[in-house]
């Protein structure tokens, strides 16, 4: 029974801790989605040069789009004539951060960090589009069917863009991105409790004293699954508590995201064989890179940060818990 109760209790920390800045996050993401017109982002990037990746990767960072729902919008991009290293370049940049997962991110963890994974993802991005530019061909990209084949994407998979509202602004916040990652989000707040409770001290020791293979075992374990970039969050965080590193959480939240085994399909069938091995290569080895970077310059960085008690909460943060959860509870009994 007393595990049961310190579970809870972690389940509850983690939720207060990131609902107010992921409520907001989807509202502020809901805006950008009206403000921000399609052809704006189409008409910037069919160069087959550094620029057009470049722009590719800044329009995908903010973005709303999972990794799933970001495969239509590419779609259109690429009827518009975008390159394939644009394309592959959005395919990474979108899914890894997001308005909504950006302020969750300064939430737990601060804003330097925060700029870290932003600036991080930009680079993985663009270093993935230029070598695409290069080494690649300018193959046609999935339609817009392949997205049916994730229970992410729902509405969202259309690109088409209505008036401004701001009953569409919240419309689209909560029926469509917060619908979207709903179920991986409480999953990510079950098994962030969990492992916070069950991973052994000595067993987090034990990889930590194997720093390497620890980043590789979090590398495999985060790329063929489909991790949400908000809902990743509070792995992240148990990882942290639970005693591993902050590079080691960083890699978590770079790969698992960016990558997969849906979108590796659609990078594998629609743009070829070669751009599927830029696409894990440069994520995986750019992951591992910063992942290690961050431990040697900034090895307590994300550890400072870590919230363990819920003395620190506001009636704003366990209000907006409530909410978050009264959400996701409407959408999973919806049945999405």
């Amino acid at each position: 029974m007393e595990i049961v109760i310190i579970f809870l209790q972690s389940f509850w920390t983690l939720t207060q801790d990131m609902a107010i800045y992921i409520i907001i996050g989807v509202l502020f993401a809901g805006l950008l989605k009206q403000i921000i017109p399609d052809t704006f982002i189409k008409n910037h990037l069919g160069d087959d040069n550094i620029s057009s990746v470049i722009k590719a990767s800044l329009f995908g960072i903010p973005l709303p789009l999972c990794s799933c729902s970001v495969i239509p919008f590419a779609t259109t991009l690429k009827k518009e004539g975008a390159s394939s290293g644009s394309v592959l370049s959005f395919l990474i940049s979108t899914p890894i951060t997001g308005a909504d997962s950006i302020l969750a991110t300064y939430g737990f963890f601060g804003w330097i960090f925060t700029i870290y994974r932003v600036v991080t993802s930009l680079i993985i991005a663009i270093v993935a589009g230029i070598l695409q530019n290069i080494i690649g061909k300018n193959i046609d990209i999935v339609d817009n069917n392949q997205c049916n084949n994730h229970s992410c994407c729902s509405s969202s998979c259309s690109t088409h863009k209505a008036k401004f509202s701001f009953y569409k602004v919240f419309d689209y916040a909560i029926n469509d991105i917060f619908k979207d990652f709903a179920k991986p989000l409480l999953f990510g707040l079950l098994l962030g409790a969990l492992i916070t409770i069950m991973i052994p001290s000595d067993f987090a020791q034990l990889l930590g004293e194997n720093q390497i293979l620890t980043y590789f075992l979090i590398l495999i374990f985060s790329m063929p699954l489909y991790i949400c970039a908000t809902a990743s969050l509070p792995i992240a965080v148990s990882l942290i508590i639970s005693g591993l590193s902050s590079g080691t959480a960083f890699i978590l939240l770079s790969a698992g995201p960016a990558t997969n085994s849906v979108t590796m399909g659609v990078v594998l069938k629609t743009l070829g064989k070669k751009a599927l091995i830029i696409y894990l290569s440069v994520i995986g080895v750019l992951s591992l890179l910063f992942g290690y970077i961050l431990d040697i310059y900034f090895p307590n960085l994300l550890n400072a940060q870590i919230i363990n008690s819920d003395e620190s909460f506001t009636i704003y943060h366990q209000i907006s818990a409530i909410i978050m959860l009264g959400l996701i509870a409407k959408f999973i009994l919806k049945g999405k």
